[in-house]
């Protein structure tokens, strides 16, 4: 039985690429307002999209629907697509400073919540500004290490 599952290929998603930018651009200003406004709420809100994403891939999250029925029907040009696991990685990097910032109100330590909202909020504003996304970054610098 695990002599099948070894030799089984392991099946790519693929997802249009313009999507996570979207989100990027949604996730900044709501972690802007989350770390000017010190709202945990909010922050756990965004958290919990995180976590979806990084679970289940990003065009599950509200962003994601969000982009599937309103914004990609408007987009005139051919999708690029990405595999989706670069951008689930870098959900899951969000859902860690999202669950550090949300500990740090709950030890009340500002410091931790605002470094943590900040490191955050900057990934999210590299992938909205710029189109870089440095949690994908970081996960095909973790698997050109690990892969053989």
């Amino acid at each position: 039985m695990s002599e099948v599952l070894e030799n089984k290929e392991v099946q790519k998603i693929y997802i249009d690429a313009r999507g996570p930018r979207f989100s990027a651009t949604i996730t900044t200003v709501v972690l802007s307002i989350g770390l000017v406004s010190h709202n945990v709420w909010l922050l756990v809100a965004q958290g919990l999209f995180f976590l979806i994403g990084a679970t289940k891939g990003p065009q599950f999250t509200p962003y994601g629907f969000i982009f599937k029925k309103v914004i990609r029907p408007r987009l005139k040009k051919e999708a690029p697509t990405e595999d989706v696991r670069p951008p689930k990685f870098a959900q899951s990097v969000g859902f860690i400073f999202a669950f550090v910032a949300i500990l740090g109100v709950v030890v009340d330590r500002s410091l931790i919540f605002a470094a943590a909202i900040s490191f955050a909020l900057a990934a999210a504003f590299l992938n909205a500004a710029f189109n870089y996304c440095l949690g994908c970054q970081m996960y095909l610098l973790i698997r050109r290490f690990t892969t053989k």
